[in-house]
């Protein structure tokens, strides 16, 4: 039977394997024009973070209204932008960090620092939007804040563990490393 334990190279990479998922959901919900949608038919809102789209009784069209008119539209974009480089940099600064032995341990605590960084950017944005949007764009019918919203919470709460297993991965480095003896 096959075991995986912290000494397992396999097992290194879970931590750039889970930032890198946060990358990727953090790039859904970029893109992603599920920000805010009508809850049912028939569907007159559809938002994402640069963009709310509404569509008028009779009407195939959807009139588009940029958020970036907004204090609040371009701060929170700023926000999750910002957040969103630092993330990509903490991926690249913990692929290089698991992959050169000389300089493995020197600075994982500080990639789990700016993930906490990245988590208050990010948290900063998702309590931003909801709350501006619906107190400054009128909306008509019941809406939800829906998919793309969703992921960018899931990319936050896995920055926000990934956080907090860098900044404690040191305590184990001999562990981690294989030199300490495994006890059976």
């Amino acid at each position: 039977m096959a075991t995986c334990t912290l000494a397992c190279w396999r097992c290194r990479w879970l931590l750039p394997l889970l930032l890198g998922l946060a990358i990727i959901l953090g790039i859904i919900a970029l893109s992603g024009r599920g920000w805010l949608e009508s809850e049912s038919a028939p569907y007159r809102h559809q938002a994402s973070l640069w963009e709310s789209c509404t569509r008028w009784d009779n009407d195939f069209d959807w009139q588009c209204q940029s958020l970036m008119d907004y204090s609040w539209g371009r701060a929170a974009a700023a926000t999750y932008l910002v957040g969103f480089v630092i993330l990509v940099i903490c991926f690249a600064l913990a692929i290089i960090a698991f992959s050169v032995d000389i300089l493995r341990f020197n600075f994982v605590r500080g990639i789990g620092g700016l993930l906490f960084v990245v988590a208050v950017f990010q948290i900063i944005c998702l309590v931003i939007y909801p709350v501006k949007f619906t107190e400054d764009i009128h909306m008509r019918g019941f809406n939800m804040f829906s998919w793309a919203y969703g992921f960018g919470w899931a990319s936050t709460i896995i920055v926000i563990g990934c956080a907090f297993f860098f900044c404690c991965l040191p305590n184990w480095e001999d562990e981690v490393l294989g030199n300490i003896k495994p006890a059976y």
